[in-house]
């Protein structure tokens, strides 16, 4: 696997979690798995891992080669092998992706070297694997490789599977990029890395790799439409049928109400006193009134427009007038959003509380202690949180898009059925409707609602199904290699 986030290293998203569970799920199912990842400057070493003193040799483009130094290891927990790259030019500084003046200029360079290291790095252990998995664009070079500068070699026989986090993110760059990638002329094309005059690592991943793959199955038919292929929706028609949607799990190992570490007491479907003292804990720590009755809506997401927080922070003042609520914000992203929310618990003393930044301690903290989780999103490929929240009996409020469509059921009144509450329009109204139902079914069918905790509580979201399928995948993509080969 290629890829530029891991966790529990060097997370920006649910891509870091993606990988890190399925790579040990695979590896419980009995195959070989290693993961490639650069080692950025705010990863930090463990003393288990093995130094490599020889350079790796990375054959780029230019005359003279590349080089990087490559650490050994084990994802905690599992027999998976890790190996990052250390290369103080392109990986040295903290940040993943940007830093606070903006994207890296040079994250064209940086995650070509990545992708053209970890092909590099299976001829230096002598070790050709079946499957080469990238994900999102920054390992779009991946598949092109293989098919291109790799074609008549040993690794040209490896099969790709490359997975779509996020359309939306795509990786443009200047054509210059091929001369130092060494990737032919010919790969410069409309069907390949071609798009509007510049390089699409995205593209390319999509069009050169064997089998595709994204995180849920609604958001695989979503991303062939013009709302949500971001320009590439043409593209993805054309690779439909190598196009398979596979729903993210969870690390259950620790998210869960009767083993998270993270949190003041322990419960379980059949005893939620423990569920009340998390509650309590989560008004304290964020300034919140100590009420055991009130509802708390939470939201734990990045700060933009795709997550829809700009509706909650909209919809905030008419819950604080109509209902009798708290509500919890744990975030960072834009500057407006933040100091939107901000603005609104100095509004709302004790009935909101914002915490700016990511604790990943307090995350769990607001899943097991909030009432109702809110994901109003605008597009959501998979999304975690949602899955979270269930699993702590936090019924959630989502938007009807991607994965949070296939992961929460919508609750009928009455017919005992339900792990949520589903909403269709990306609106104020709809959103607030929607808080405003969920309200109504705390206070007033509190029988109900409990059913709905349960409910939630019992799905099963761990990596064991999800990984099965991602085996088919790898086998479809091994047989359709074999065949152009």
């Amino acid at each position: 696997m290629v890829t530029t986030e891991l966790a529990p290293y060097a997370k920006a998203g649910g891509l870091g979690d993606m990988v890190s569970s399925l790579a040990k799920a695979l590896a419980l199912r009995g195959h070989d798995v290693r993961i490639v990842c650069p080692l950025y400057g705010c990863v930090r070493r463990e003393d288990s891992w093995t130094p490599h003193e020889t350079s790796l040799v990375v054959h780029l483009g230019r005359r003279e080669e590349g080089y990087c130094r490559r650490w050994e290891g084990a994802l905690p927990g599992s027999d998976v092998r890790l190996y990052f790259l250390e290369h103080d030019g392109y990986y040295g500084r903290p940040e993943i992706y940007s830093g606070p003046w903006g994207a890296h200029s040079d994250n064209g360079e940086r995650f070509t070297f990545l992708s053209r290291a970890a092909l590099d790095l299976c001829y230096a252990l002598d070790w050709m694997p079946d499957v080469v998995h990238a994900h999102d664009w920054p390992g779009g070079l991946v598949p092109v490789y293989l098919n291109t500068v790799e074609a008549h070699k040993p690794l040209g026989k490896a099969a790709s599977v490359f997975t779509v986090h996020n359309m939306k993110h795509q990786g443009y760059f200047d054509s210059g990029i091929l001369k130092f990638a060494g990737i032919p002329d010919a790969a410069f094309v409309p069907e390949g890395l071609e798009c509007m005059g510049m390089v699409n690592f995205l593209k390319g991943g999509l069009y050169h790799a064997t089998k595709l793959t994204t995180v849920s199955p609604t958001y695989a038919k979503e991303m062939q439409t013009p709302e949500f292929g971001h320009g590439l929706d043409p593209v993805v028609r054309f690779r439909a049928a190598d196009l398979v949607g596979v729903l993210n799990g969870i690390d259950a190992e620790h998210w869960g109400p009767e083993v998270d570490e993270y949190i003041p007491a322990h419960y379980n479907t059949q005893d939620f006193r423990g569920k009340a003292v998390c509650k309590k804990v989560l008004q304290n720590r964020l300034g919140l009134a100590e009420d055991p009755h009130v509802i708390i809506f939470a939201a734990v997401a990045r700060m933009d427009s795709q997550k829809g927080l700009d509706l909650l922070a909209e919809a905030i003042p008419r819950v604080m007038e109509h209902m009798h609520a708290q509500v919890v914000v744990l975030g960072m992203g834009e500057q407006d959003l933040e100091h939107w929310f901000l603005s609104l618990s100095y509004q709302y003393p004790g009935r909101v509380g914002v915490h700016i930044g990511y604790d990943s301690a307090l995350a769990h903290l607001v899943e097991a202690g909030a009432d109702v989780f809110v994901m109003p999103s605008r597009f959501e490929p998979c999304g975690l949180n949602q899955m979270y929240s269930m699993r702590y009996g936090t019924p959630p409020i989502v938007r009807a898009t991607g994965g949070l469509l296939d992961t929460v059921q919508s609750y009928h009144e009455g017919e005992g059925h339900g792990t949520g509450f589903v909403f269709e329009e990306p609106s104020v109204d709809g959103l607030f409707y929607t808080m405003g139902w969920a309200c109504a079914t705390y206070y007033d069918r509190p029988k109900a609602f409990r059913q709905l905790q349960i409910n939630g509580m019992k799905q099963d979201f761990s990596w064991r199904h999800s990984a099965q399928h991602y085996e088919d995948v790898y086998r479809w993509a091994m047989e359709d290699r074999s065949l152009k080969v």
